[in-house]
């Protein structure tokens, strides 16, 4: 069968791209933004890409069209595939169709921390040789792709609230009838679908709905937002988790070290890479998932010890003349200051420079712009990207951030402005939920240049 899948190189359709390529179907796609990682591991599975949303993608025609949210009414490429009564499903319905059905179904939930507690549950239960199936939002170091088929029963899934395609505006992970559910946080968020936060907390109770009577809710015990959803209705056994049932206590200041217990009982010990309270609350939860899918607990914390992160969270780029360069995908005010928080805590006085796009839809709406100055009180400067089609002014946070900041109006101005900044020691922290024009690798190369140009000079 071919399968053509539009907005192919999104996180979550790009690991749907490779399920149907494992499962033997061919399979192309469109988009019309391309770039690493899930471009790059697109390309390795043998899928071949077109640029944009032509009408032509479309001849000859696939037997079936899987559309991602991304699309809507008014594309060519859209209005082709109805127009010639193309049959076309979302990638949701498609991956409950063809993937889960039958399958024990692990699914991670929350306005934060999604990507890296898929990451951690699959580790866990790759580890137990579980050989699980899986579909995340990034690429965890050590599984090396961001979506499998996997051997066994189980399968997990990053369950996003994002609504699931033009033509069907409930969230993704409806359809996914999880046995195991992660409910890590809530907040308002996507606010170009959701008109506040009641709205959101309406699809997590459809969510909550789908859970068996025998499966269970791993909930974050001390979010007031959650706490609300459930009270809605809850016919699923919960086990809570930071406040409750389970909870982790910091053997180290910046979470690398802490110690899980159940009630008062300790389980043991994780010593492990990773840094951030936030972290340690994601591994929790994915112990206790883990305990679920029949995974002692103490053999998850053994797990948790080897595991490596996953790409564009906190993940370390480069090293230059001793400045580290890191890549991480936070795009709202809490996971920006939770991310530097941990980051403060592993580096102590070592300066952090924070490098902004705000490039999501909500951020681009200025929604969260009134937050992002205190969102980044623990970084010692900051410079912001302001793309050109960004409709509102990130001076207003610059102001307020009382000359810790300054605005850039292009990725080579940013650049500079970053290399001007620069020193021995320094933790540059570039965030951003896109490819940033590539910002990573051409600021390695900048401070590269400028360290030998320095070197150079006589003395």
């Amino acid at each position: 069968m071919h399968i053509h899948i539009l907005g192919i190189c999104g996180t979550f359709m790009a690991g749907i791209a490779l399920l149907a390529r494992e499962a033997g179907h061919q399979v192309s796609g469109s988009d019309a933004h391309v770039y690493p990682p899930m471009s790059t591991q697109l390309a390795a599975a043998g899928i071949r890409l077109s640029e944009g949303y032509l009408a032509e993608h479309l001849i000859p025609m696939p037997d079936v069209v899987v559309v991602g949210n991304v699309m809507s009414r008014g594309s060519p490429i859209v209005e082709h595939l109805l127009d010639h009564n193309i049959p076309y499903t979302s990638g949701p319905q498609w991956l409950s169709e063809n993937v889960l059905l039958g399958r024990w179904v692990l699914a991670v939930a929350g306005t934060h921390g999604k990507t890296t507690t898929s990451s951690m549950l699959a580790w866990v239960l790759e580890q137990a040789n579980l050989a699980p199936g899986f579909l995340i939002g990034g690429i965890p170091a050590g599984l090396g792709v961001s979506a499998r088929l996997g051997q066994g029963p189980f399968f997990i899934v990053e369950a996003d609230e994002y609504d699931t395609a033009f033509f069907d505006k409930r969230s993704k992970f409806v359809h996914y009838r999880p046995r195991t559910l992660i409910l890590n946080n809530l907040e308002f968020d996507h606010a170009d679908i959701f008109p506040d936060l009641a709205a959101i907390q309406r699809q997590f109770h459809h969510l909550v709905r789908t859970v068996p009577g025998q499966g269970l809710i791993v909930a974050h015990g001390g979010d007031a937002n959650l706490a609300q959803v459930l009270a809605m209705g809850c016919w699923t056994p919960v086990e809570r988790i930071g406040a409750g049932d389970w909870q982790a206590r910091l053997a180290i200041p910046d979470g690398s070290a802490f110690d899980v217990y159940s009630g008062e009982e300790l389980q043991g010990r994780v010593e492990w890479s990773q840094l951030g309270a936030h972290n340690v609350h994601n591994a929790l939860a994915a112990i206790v998932a883990a305990r679920h899918a029949g995974v002692p607990p103490d053999e998850a914390i053994r797990a948790l010890s080897r595991f490596q992160g996953v790409k564009r969270r906190m993940e370390l780029r480069g090293m230059v003349n001793a400045i580290a360069v890191y890549d991480d995908f936070a795009h709202h005010p809490t996971a920006i200051a939770t991310t530097l928080q941990g980051l403060r805590a592993r580096v102590e006085r070592e300066r952090i420079i924070a490098v902004l796009e705000p490039r999501s839809n909500t951020m681009r709406m200025g929604v969260f712009k009134d937050d992002l100055a205190q969102a980044l009180v623990a970084a010692d400067a900051i410079i912001f990207y302001q793309a050109p089609d960004l409709p509102w002014s990130l001076n207003e946070v610059s102001v307020a951030l009382k000359g810790r900041g300054q605005v850039c109006a292009s990725i080579e101005a940013t650049i500079a402005a970053v290399c001007a900044l620069a020193r021995p020691k320094d933790h540059l922290l570039i965030m951003s939920n896109g490819g940033f024009g590539g910002i990573h690798q051409l600021l390695l190369d900048a401070l590269q240049k400028q360290g030998h140009e320095k070197s150079a000079e006589p003395v």
